[in-house]
């Protein structure tokens, strides 16, 4: 049967490299797929769209493209989208260039006698950013000036944006972001994994060719095991959070059997695979303070939703195409309550915090408790408490975990050996990112100093190891355990409406970055010549009818199809000379 694994590997393979072909694993009928409404079927839309700014022109990707492509056809906003542009290369600049950019910005935009200068940052803002750039010129220099010109543009130049043909085209790409998504949306290929409630397998949009993983959870699998509450946390959570470093829900939908996730697909197999099977256990440093670092932002960006993650070990952590990380796999990740605390004897065993395994109450320290476990198991080649392979009970785990002190070997430095004790610190109000700074005190400590996180989060940093792209990193396929077949469960009404809640199709973020990265926005995106609207973009001109096929057209045609009137016909059917008719047709 290896022959069959063989030609599971080699489609996936052919799959994933989406680049080398002329249509980049697109459909044949792509472009029939993505084609725009005309955007008269868009006026419903266009009433009930929240007119938010911030979500409208700089959350969501293809509604921040068009906003700049609106803003490039006033000189005033050209001055604004450039200031803004020139920003974000100042925040990801290398530390060394970053005082000769910030003067260039600062000579450019914010002088009055410039001819590029932006007004509408105001003079206090100015004043203080000059202050600032004598003292020392941070990442966040401009923070203020960029917020006040974003106050400015949400006023009449979003407006004026709203009333524009911009706008218009983004209505356009939220109608086919809104559509129905099925089974029919993606091609399926081998299982990667198997999860709690089914198995994991690759998959490709048909219409972009942009690849996914497609979490599958059996219907009657979650209703045996109650585990409905649980499936919905988790795509509730994964739609909230939009982060690099955790893997982003692109699609939910149901089949006849599952209720399907699509996500982040991540080729590079998970941590504990390249810890422990890729030579000698553990990694370099330089290795795990990249590793550190993008589970210190995937941790801050599920704090900042108020999220507990809970479930910090090695397999949970997957490596890309490139050698980045994501945190995966969020079904004990709970939302937590402004001013509350919780209670949960939730985890695995030997990453679990003290204060977990104690059933006490908490917020977010069980998350810095396993950071500190993972930096010490990449380093040391082995888990905090428990040595590889050992053979322990639950029990004893527990109790060292609560009772002793970790052991450091000569392959920690000191500032390895200083960042993990002060994550592994037993008392919660002790241990580092839990003070009032929270991912704040992690990011500053010596471990992570020469990490520009700027620069990290914006995906400029490279990794040391990449995967081998002509690799899979999975188990065969016949060696991925497959579930039983549930027995005894019905489904009913409940649970279809169960099933409503969860298929909501399309999540927009990851479904505009979708549509930009794979240049499908480039290709669609056009107006008409000299910046015109296109035919499909004029609320004047009504939209085509469909094309049919002649065989439609011959043998679809009923006599209904035709109505006729007269002012004057006899019982037989045959008109006088003076008699005036109007014939309608479907096929007209």
């Amino acid at each position: 049967m290896e022959l069959e694994n063989i030609v599971a590997n080699t489609v996936l393979l052919k799959a994933r490299e989406v680049g080398g072909g002329k249509r980049k694993g697109r459909s044949k009928k792509w472009k029939e797929i993505l084609k725009f409404p005309h955007v008269s079927l868009c006026a419903d839309l266009r009433k009930t769209l929240e007119r938010d700014y911030t979500s409208l022109c700089d959350r969501q990707p293809v509604g921040r493209e068009l906003f700049r492509q609106f803003c490039q056809t006033r000189p005033d906003l050209q001055r604004c989208m450039r200031f803004l542009s020139n920003v974000t290369d100042f925040e990801v600049s290398p530390d060394e260039q970053r005082k000769e950019s910030a003067d260039e910005i600062i000579g450019t935009f914010l002088r009055a006698q410039s001819p590029d200068y932006v007004p509408e940052i105001g003079e206090a803002h100015t004043s203080r950013c000059l202050n600032s750039l004598d003292n020392s010129p941070c990442r966040e220099l401009f923070s203020d000036c960029v917020r006040a010109l974003h106050q400015y543009l949400s006023t009449s130049p979003f407006l004026s944006y709203q009333e524009s043909m911009y706008f218009d085209r983004f209505l356009q790409w939220k109608w086919l972001e809104r559509r129905a998504v099925t089974k029919d949306t993606f091609r399926q290929y081998r299982v990667l994994g198997k999860g709690g409630f089914g198995e994991v397998c690759a998959c490709q949009v048909r219409a972009t060719g942009k690849m996914y993983a497609c979490k599958k959870l059996e219907k009657k699998r979650i209703k045996k095991r109650k585990g409905e509450s649980m499936a919905l946390n988790e795509k509730q959570i994964l739609e909230r959070v939009n982060s690099r470093f955790v893997v982003s829900l692109a699609y939910a939908y149901e089949t006849k059997e599952a209720l399907c996730l699509v996500l982040t697909i991540m080729n590079g197999g998970d941590l504990k695979f390249h810890i422990y099977n890729m030579g000698s256990s553990g990694f370099t440093e330089e290795r795990v303070v990249l590793y550190a670092a993008e589970i210190c932002c995937g941790l801050q960006h599920l704090h900042q939703e108020d999220i507990v993650y809970r479930d910090l070990k090695p397999e949970n952590l997957l490596l890309d195409d490139n050698g980045h990380i994501r945190l995966s796999d969020l079904g004990l990740a709970v939302m937590i309550p402004k001013g509350e605390m919780i209670r949960g004897r939730v985890g695995t065993v030997g990453y679990m915090a003290p204060e977990v395994i104690r059933n006490e109450r908490y917020r977010l320290s069980p998350d810095w408790w396993g950071m500190g476990c993972l930096i010490y198991e990449m380093t040391a080649g082995h888990s905090p408490f428990r040595a590889r392979k050992e053979r322990v009970r639950r029990e004893e785990v527990e109790k060292r975990i609560q009772e002793e002190e970790e052991e450091y070997s000569e392959k920690f430095t000191e500032d390895a050996k200083g960042i993990c004790q002060m994550l592994l610190s037993k008392d919660p109000r002790l241990r580092l990112g839990c003070g009032e700074r929270g991912a704040e005190e992690v990011k500053t400590h010596m471990f992570l100093k020469h990490v520009n996180f700027k620069r990290l989060e914006a995906g400029i940093l490279e990794p040391s190891f990449v995967p081998d792209p002509r690799a899979v990193y999975c188990k065969d396929v016949l060696d991925i355990e497959q579930f039983s077949t549930v027995k005894g469960v019905n489904l009913d009404q409940t649970d279809s409406d169960f099933y409503t809640k969860f298929s909501t199709g399309s999540v927009a973020i990851p479904w505009q970055h979708e549509m930009i990265e794979t240049e499908c926005f480039q290709e669609l995106n056009v107006f008409g010549p000299n910046g015109t609207k296109s035919p499909d973009l004029d609320w004047n001109q009504f939209p085509a009818p469909p094309k049919r096929s002649l065989l439609h057209r011959i043998f679809r045609r009923q006599p209904h199809d035709y109505t006729i009137g007269s002012n004057n016909t006899n019982p037989k059917g045959t008109s006088h000379p003076n008699t005036s008719f109007s014939v309608t047709s479907d096929y007209s």
